[in-house]
């Protein structure tokens, strides 16, 4: 009897602890919406020699935690780089505690809206780079491209001297990309010193342009492009999200959606949301076309992935998805949502 008993505890106590759990990856001030009815998404880095980058953790971590800022910094010795998102107020005193910080006095930032918070939680990560190439002793204080403002881009990336390359990832190019660019196909940003040493039809014009997101990973590989010895590199300052926010979508050479790293999933012209979706079972961006495909199943497979992924794999990737479906149904916001 006393068996049974423990056993009907068990029982009693399991959908308790199972509750825990999900109340444990909530913060419920992330699903709050702010006066303005909408999120400041502040996009950011910065290169400095900032020995000083892991003491620095604790206290930024903290900060945000206060003021409710969620998303993620990466500190490393070479400087900082993230995303983050939160009250405009909020925001706002992150970056004065930033700027407060000697190595990053000169920080710059872009901004842009989302009509909801899309980040679950905030994370100060301790990092060797702050975007990672791979690539010993590139430092883009010491060499780097020359910087393009949004509105000569056009000028630049027209002139038939000039071979423009796009430096973001595979599936980031998928949705969007600048008319006539190359698109190296890289699956990380580590793969791309080697793209460029293999493609020795590079030299075959005096201007290399190069873009990318907001700008940290043209500082890198235009660093790296000089040091191969290409004369004349340039980058789109900003990114293309400050092309997409300064030029006019009648003057734009912009063709499709941009990319971000936030529940957002993409933005347009204006830095308006976009209409993409990701699939979370391999992280890429599907479109309303996509997710009527036999392949598409929410959180479990797209038709992306689903030529790659196991059944095993489909089969854990539904238990994931009906702990989320769980979740919502309490109220709650799983971490894997």
């Amino acid at each position: 009897m006393q068996g049974l008993q423990a056993s009907s505890d068990r029982k009693r106590v399991a959908p308790f602890r199972i509750w825990l759990y999900f109340r444990a990856m909530i913060d419920n001030s992330a699903l709050t919406t702010p006066a303005s009815g909408t999120f400041c998404v502040a996009a950011l880095y910065h290169f400095a020699a900032f020995e000083r980058f892991e003491t620095f953790r604790e206290p930024l971590q903290a900060l945000c935690d206060e003021i409710g800022v969620k998303g993620t910094l990466l500190i490393a010795r070479e400087g900082i780089n993230g995303t983050v998102a939160g009250t405009d107020a909020a925001i706002a005193k992150l970056l004065s505690y930033l700027r407060a910080q000697p190595e990053f006095a000169k920080l710059e930032h872009k901004e842009s809206r989302a009509s909801k918070m899309p980040f679950l939680r905030m994370k100060v990560r301790l990092k060797k780079e702050i975007v990672t190439m791979g690539i010993e002793d590139i430092d883009p204080n010491e060499i780097v491209g020359t910087y393009v403002d949004p509105k000569d881009w056009n000028e630049l990336i027209s002139d038939p001297d000039t071979i423009l390359i796009d430096t973001r990832n595979d599936y980031e190019t998928a949705i969007g990309i600048f008319k006539g660019a190359v698109d190296p196909n890289t699956k990380t940003f580590r793969e791309f010193p080697d793209w460029v040493r293999n493609n020795t039809g590079l030299h075959n014009k005096p201007k290399i342009a190069m873009y990318c997101t907001g700008g940290i990973r043209c500082e890198k590989a235009t660093a790296f492009m000089k040091q191969e010895g290409f004369e004349e590199v340039y980058h789109l300052k900003g990114g293309i999200l400050k092309y997409l926010e300064e030029v006019p979508t009648e003057e734009s050479l912009w063709e499709g959606a941009c990319f971000v790293f936030d529940e957002r999933v993409s933005v347009e012209h204006g830095l308006k949301e976009g209409n993409h979706k990701l699939c979370h079972a391999c992280r890429n961006p599907i479109t309303a076309e996509e997710i009527t495909s036999p392949h598409y199943e929410e959180g479990v497979s797209c038709s992306n992935c689903y030529p790659t992924r196991t059944e095993a794999d489909r089969d854990r990737y539904r238990e994931r998805q009906h702990q989320i479906a769980l979740a919502k149904k309490r109220g709650m916001q799983h971490i894997g949502g």
